[in-house]
C-alpha cells in the first residue's frame, strides 16, 4: 500500500538510448512562484478574463481569483513552508505513527488496546491454507504464496496478503483494512482485476486470499524493456488499465494508489493479461461527492489530492503519469525530496519538447496531456480515454458506460432554457471522435425504436453493470435521483447537448474554434434580445448592482443580445432551479 512517501531514487528509469540529462526534471527552487501552467502561459485574445458573478468549486478558477500584489515584491526572511510538512503529519495521524503532539505511539499503548480489531472474518486460515514464501512487502504488511489444503482451490497456488494487527494503531487504519476486503469482494468479474477468494484473521494478522499473479509488476516489465515501451505496446497496457479503472469508477470506487507497482502480469508471457491489485487505500465515492484525505504515492498523486478535494479524476491523473513513464521512460514530476515532488506536481508542467516526445505521434502526446491537466474538470474520464484517437486502432476495445454522462445530463435538465440553447449550439461543433464517444454512450443507455431515451433508461442501463460495490458507494442512490427527474425523452441530438462537458472542451487546443463556431450557430438559432434582469434570473442570481455591472459585458449594446463573452459564460451558468441532491 502506498503513501505519499517518495523513495529517494533517480528520476530516469534506465534507458541507454536517452541519457539522463535529456529527460531529468530540474529540482524545483525553494521559492515558490505563481505557476505558469500551459493554460496561462500562452497569451490569447479569448475573452475569458472578465470577472464572473458565478461561484466556482475549483480553487484556481477565475471566478474565485482575487487581485493581489505578486509575492516576489516582498523579501522573505526565510524559505516558504514545505508543502510536504502538513501532508506527512496527516498521513502519520491517519496510520498512527505519531500522536497529534508528535510523540510516537508505543506498541501496546492504552490507545491501541481500546481499538476493536475483530473483523468478523473466519479464524480457520491455517486449517485451509499452508503459507509459503514471501513474494512481496509493503508498508503495512507482506504478501506470500500459499497452497489451499481443501476446498475448490485445492491444488491451485494463491497469494495471501498478510496484514499484522500490530500495525493497525488507529481506527482509520482498521477501517482501511475492512474497506479493502469489502471492495475486493464487491468488485467481481472483471478480467483486469485481481480475483479475491477469501478473508481470514487470527489474534495477530488479517489474511486476504487472492489470485496469484506470477508475471511480476508492470514496473519490472518497463525496466526489462530498457525503461520504456513502444507506442503500440504502451497502447496494449493502457487499454487494460483504463478498462479496469472505468469499471471501478462506474461502481463508485476510486483506487487512489495507481502506479506501475500495483499492476501485475498473470504470467511471464509477453501477452499476459494485466491485473490491478492493492485496494488498501481505495474508497467508495458518490459521483457528486469529494474526498479530502491525502493518500497515494508521491510521484503519482494528483494536484487536487494535495488540495484535499478530489474524486475519481485523481485516478486519471495517476494513469497519465503511468502513460508518460511508459512512453518516455522518465517521470513527469520529479525532485530529490518529497517537498520538491509535491511542489512539482502543484506548480510544474510535464516536458514534451525533449526526446523521445518529438518522435512520438501527436495523438500520443495529446492523450497524455489531456490526462495530466491540473484542472481535474478538464481531464479525460477512463471511458473517454478509451475513445481517444490514439487508441482507436486497438483490438477488443469496448467503451464502457461513463458516470460523467449522468452528472452532465442531471445538470442539463436543471439548467435554464438559455443555457440549453447555448449547449445545443456548442454540441453541433463536436468532432467525429467526440461524436463517436457520444454515440457509444447513447447506445449503452438503450434507446427505443424511435431513437430516444427516457430518464428511466439511465437506471436500467446502470443496473446491467451493477455490483455490490454500488450499494456501498451509493451510486444507485444518485442514479435514482437522475432517473426520477421529470423530463421529456432525449433524442441523440439533445443527448449530445446534455452530455457535453464544457470544461473538457476548454482543455483542448481547439476550444476557441469550438466556442466561436458554437456562437455563430447560436446567433442564427438561439440568440435573442434579453434584459439584464432576465439574464440574472436565468442564471439564478439576485438583482444586485455589482451583478448588473458585470452582466453588462455579457449583452451587446447594439441589439440587446448575448455577446460572445455572454455566450461563453452562460455555457457555465447556474440554473435558476436548484439541482436536487440524492
Amino acid at each position: 500500500m502506498g503513501l505519499c512517501n517518495g523513495k529517494h531514487i533517480q528520476n530516469q528509469i534506465p534507458n541507454p538510448q536517452y541519457p539522463k540529462k535529456q529527460v531529468e526534471n530540474p529540482v524545483v527552487p525553494n521559492t515558490i512562484e505563481p505557476s505558469s501552467n500551459s493554460e496561462t502561459s500562452n497569451p490569447s485574445n479569448f475573452p475569458f478574463y472578465s470577472p464572473s458573478p458565478l461561484p466556482s468549486a475549483f480553487k484556481n478558477s477565475p471566478a474565485n481569483s482575487r487581485n493581489s500584489t505578486p509575492l516576489r515584491i516582498f523579501k522573505r526572511p526565510f524559505p516558504p513552508p514545505s508543502p510536504a510538512k502538513h501532508i506527512k503529519a496527516l498521513i502519520a495521524r491517519r496510520h498512527g505513527s505519531v500522536k497529534p503532539n508528535g510523540a510516537t505511539i508505543p506498541e501496546g499503548s492504552e490507545t491501541e488496546l481500546r481499538l476493536d480489531k475483530n473483523f468478523g472474518f473466519s479464524k480457520q486460515f491455517f486449517v485451509k491454507y499452508e503459507l509459503g514464501e514471501e513474494i512481496g512487502r509493503g508498508h503495512f504488511g507482506y504478501t506470500s504464496s500459499a497452497k489451499p489444503k481443501k476446498g475448490e482451490l485445492k491444488g491451485q497456488e494463491v497469494a495471501v496478503k498478510v496484514i499484522p494487527k500490530s500495525k493497525m494503531t488507529t481506527a482509520i487504519a482498521i477501517e482501511d483494512v475492512r474497506r479493502e476486503v469489502k471492495i475486493l469482494s464487491a468488485l467481481t468479474g472483471h478480467k483486469n482485476l485481481v480475483q479475491f477468494y477469501d478473508a481470514h484473521e487470527d489474534e495477530d494478522n488479517v489474511y486476504i486470499v487472492m489470485e496469484l499473479c506470477k508475471g511480476g509488476e508492470l514496473l519490472d516489465r518497463i525496466l526489462s524493456r530498457g525503461g520504456k515501451y513502444s507506442e503500440e505496446d504502451a497502447k496494449v497496457v493502457m487499454v487494460q488499465i483504463l478498462n479496469v479503472v472505468a469499471f471501478c469508477h462506474l461502481q463508485g470506487v476510486v483506487h487512489r494508489d495507481l502506479k506501475p507497482e500495483n499492476f501485475l502480469f498473470t504470467s511471464k508471457d509477453e501477452k499476459s493479461p494485466l491485473k490491478a491489485i492493492d485496494f488498501g487505500l481505495s474508497d467508495f465515492v458518490k459521483p457528486d461527492e469529494r474526498l479530502n484525505d491525502i493518500v497515494g504515492s508521491a510521484y503519482y498523486v494528483a494536484p487536487e489530492v494535495l488540495h484535499r478535494s478530489y474524486c475519481t479524476e485523481a485516478d486519471m491523473w495517476s494513469i497519465g503519469v503511468i502513460a508518460y513513464i511508459l512512453l518516455c521512460g522518465s517521470r513527469p514530476f520529479w525532485a530529490r525530496t518529497e517537498s520538491g515532488i509535491f511542489r512539482a506536481v502543484l506548480k510544474s508542467d510535464p516536458i514534451f519538447e525533449e526526446a523521445p516526445w518529438p518522435s512520438l505521434s501527436d495523438d500520443a502526446r495529446d492523450f497524455v496531456k489531456r490526462l495530466l491537466n491540473k484542472d481535474y474538470r478538464k481531464r479525460l474520464t477512463a471511458s473517454q480515454a478509451l475513445s481517444h484517437p490514439w487508441l482507436h486502432d486497438c483490438q477488443d476495445i469496448k467503451i464502457p458506460l461513463d458516470i460523467i454522462v449522468y452528472r452532465q445530463v442531471k445538470a442539463y435538465i436543471c439548467s435554464s432554457s438559455l443555457r440549453k440553447a447555448a449547449l445545443g449550439a456548442l454540441a453541433k461543433t463536436l468532432t467525429v471522435p467526440q461524436l463517436s464517444y457520444m454515440r457509444e454512450q447513447f447506445t449503452l443507455l438503450g434507446p427505443n425504436k424511435s431513437g430516444c431515451i427516457s430518464m428511466q433508461n439511465f437506471k436500467t442501463a446502470l443496473m446491467k453493470h451493477s455490483t455490490d460495490a454500488m450499494k456501498d458507494s451509493r451510486v444507485l442512490d444518485y442514479v435514482n435521483t437522475v432517473s426520477s427527474l421529470q423530463y421529456q425523452k432525449l433524442d441523440f441530438e439533445e443527448f449530445c447537448s446534455a452530455a457535453i462537458s464544457v470544461h473538457q472542451l476548454e482543455g483542448l487546443d481547439t476550444w476557441e474554434q469550438h466556442a466561436r463556431r458554437g456562437y455563430e450557430l447560436f446567433e442564427k438559432d438561439g440568440n435573442r434580445p434579453i434584459m439584464i434582469e432576465e439574464l440574472a434570473s436565468e442564471l439564478g442570481l439576485s438583482p444586485s448592482v455589482p451583478v448588473h455591472v458585470v452582466l453588462q459585458d455579457w449583452i451587446r449594446q447594439s441589439d440587446g443580445k448575448l455577446s460572445f463573452l455572454g455566450f461563453a459564460r452562460v455555457l457555465h451558468g447556474l440554473s435558476s432551479r436548484s439541482i436536487p441532491k440524492a
